[in-house]
């Protein structure tokens, strides 16, 4: 596999494995450890779906500004190394039970990941660019993507034996471990570099790194700052009075208007020569939104579906093997004070503080009845954050299949157009989230356990339109991007992965408010059939632009 490809990749491949081991075994404990409450903070849904929300965006968010400074200052092995190391020590502080212990390792994730994501993608495509290996480019990055992807799958197992065996903190610590692995290997792989990390410094017409402070950062700061003070009308529903269901999404869409105003700018400033594949770039980012939002569901409302909707018994052999390794939680089926929860499994506070009452584990609220244990007998349940494996999981079966697919139609001249790519996994998509609708009737709108073969199906199905999509867009953006702007252009695929995180965020925050959860389904699937139906209508035109430029 490796033998035609730059001899980087196997390097660039296991640090990116190892930097996505840390943040995918973050991102499948976080949302259930806000939410704990015996050892966590005791979140609603609502709260710790748009804290979830907002730090995914966050952390898609910066990006921005280190792909420009990479690009023009310190280079992309310096700027890999600073946010690896960042992002470590952020993990290893993000279990200490103190809120604002919470926020600070929440901010290094954020800035390191602005430093080392992007910059460590641009690498990537440095190599590709080498005649010799252009016609490698997608097969490489599905590659790379397939990386990514066995250390989110792995994780989760770690993850589920750490929190089990010692806590939160030491799952957390398990992160920034990954993390620091990653950044070694990087470090191990550079004299295949050359001088490929080298910064492009600053060209010709760019804009002054003082000016985008001024003209940029600091009115997105300002535009933030009034986004979380502005307030709009109070309701029964709102009685924060917020404009976007929160305050702090409020503080994200107006922080985010200067900084799309910028890609916009890039537009209309362009040389004519570039003026097109820019504006090519700016209409996949846009449309791609809609996809981020429904598939970050993964690590909140889809996280909830696996731990409260989800039957996760394990009997017979399944069940030794996975105590032996630390998988499973053992629950007694016997009244005890627990934290009260409605029918709707909404927890329920007075002043702020968890209501408690003496009943059974909430584990047992939607078990058939048929299949309850007798009084004070032990089942043993897979941990809930296992099912974030069931994603990746499938990206490492798939992604040989995928490859060799397109390797195929490749050879016989039918390989379709990354665009035409990009529009048929959002369609794929869109169809994973039937499989959803289908899962909420079988359980009887949640009053029912379903199997796990549903969450396994919708991630199966949503997978194939990932592996269409989400390698394709990071190297198409290689492929059009003006060169002196690659790694900005690199930062804008993320700034349009941030914004559909958040969005991700607000859908989930919803998700107490929908009493058929099939509506809340319903509503993920006409975003993503809007989203289908805008790109197919795109194609022709972003065909033409990438034939214009001899690239497919």
């Amino acid at each position: 596999m490796w033998k035609s490809h730059p001899k980087a990749l196997p390097y660039l491949f296991l640090s990116e494995m190892w930097e996505r081991f840390g943040y995918y075994l973050m991102i499948g404990i976080f949302t259930l450890y806000l939410k704990d409450v015996e050892s966590g903070f005791s979140m609603t849904e609502k709260e710790s779906s748009d804290l979830y929300g907002t730090f995914i965006a966050l952390v898609f968010l910066t990006p921005f500004i280190g792909g420009l400074i990479a690009d023009r200052y310190l280079g992309y092995k310096k700027s890999i190394v600073i946010g690896g190391l960042m992002m470590a020590v952020g993990y290893m502080m993000m279990g200490i039970p103190n809120l604002t212990m919470l926020y600070v390792a929440m901010t290094l994730v954020i800035i390191g990941n602005g430093f080392f994501k992007p910059n460590i993608s641009t690498l990537l495509g440095n190599f590709y660019n080498d005649e010799e290996y252009k016609d490698k480019k997608d097969e490489g990055y599905n590659i790379f993507y397939m990386g990514i992807n066995v250390g989110a799958f792995i994780c989760n197992f770690f993850g589920a034996a750490l929190k089990i065996l010692f806590g939160w903190q030491e799952a957390f610590m398990a992160a920034g471990v990954g993390m620091f692995i990653g950044v070694l290997v990087f470090m191990l792989g550079t004299k295949h570099y050359g001088d490929k990390t080298e910064k492009k410094g600053i060209q010709e017409g760019d804009m002054p790194f003082s000016k985008i402070v001024m003209y940029i950062l600091v009115p997105s700061v300002i535009f933030g700052v009034i986004g979380w003070f502005i307030k709009g009308v109070t309701t029964a529903t709102n009685a924060e009075s917020s404009i976007f269901g929160s305050d702090s999404t409020d503080a994200f869409i107006f922080a985010c208007i200067p900084i799309v105003w910028f890609y916009s700018s890039l537009y209309f400033k362009a040389k004519p020569a570039e003026k097109r594949p820019i504006g090519a770039l700016l209409s996949i980012f846009a449309v791609v939104i809609l996809f981020w939002a429904v598939f970050k569901l993964n690590g909140s409302a889809l996280n909830n579906w696996g731990d409260k909707y989800t039957d996760r018994e394990l009997v017979g052999v399944t069940q030794k093997v996975g105590s032996q390794l630390f998988l499973i939680d053992t629950l007694t089926y016997k009244k005890d004070s627990v934290a009260l929860y409605d029918a709707a499994f909404r927890i329920q506070k007075e002043d702020g503080k968890v209501v408690k009452v003496v009943d059974y584990p909430l584990y047992f609220r939607n078990v058939a009845k048929e299949k309850l244990p007798e009084e004070e007998s032990k089942i043993y349940t897979w941990s809930a954050n296992l099912s974030q494996s069931i994603n990746p999981g499938w990206v490492i079966l798939l992604t040989p299949l995928v490859v060799a697919f397109f390797t195929f139609l490749r050879s016989r001249k039918k390989e379709p157009s990354t665009p035409t790519k990009i529009a048929f996994g959002l369609l794929l998509s869109a169809l994973s989230v039937l499989v959803m609708v289908a899962a909420v009737h079988i359980g009887n709108n949640g009053s029912e356990k379903v199997s796990v073969w549903w969450l396994v199906a919708n991630y199966g199905v949503i997978t194939i339109g990932e592996l269409f999509l989400s390698p394709m867009g990071l190297s198409i953006v290689s492929k059009l991007s003006p060169k002196n702007i690659t790694a900005l252009m690199m930062g804008g695929w993320f700034l349009a992965t941030s914004i559909g995180n958040k969005l991700s965020g607000v859908l989930a925050s919803m998700w107490d408010t929908y009493e058929d959860k099939a509506n809340f389904f319903w509503l993920n699937f006409g975003l993503l059939m809007f989203a289908t139906a805008l790109m197919f209508a795109l194609v022709k035109n972003l065909n033409k632009v990438m034939k214009d430029h001899g690239i497919n």
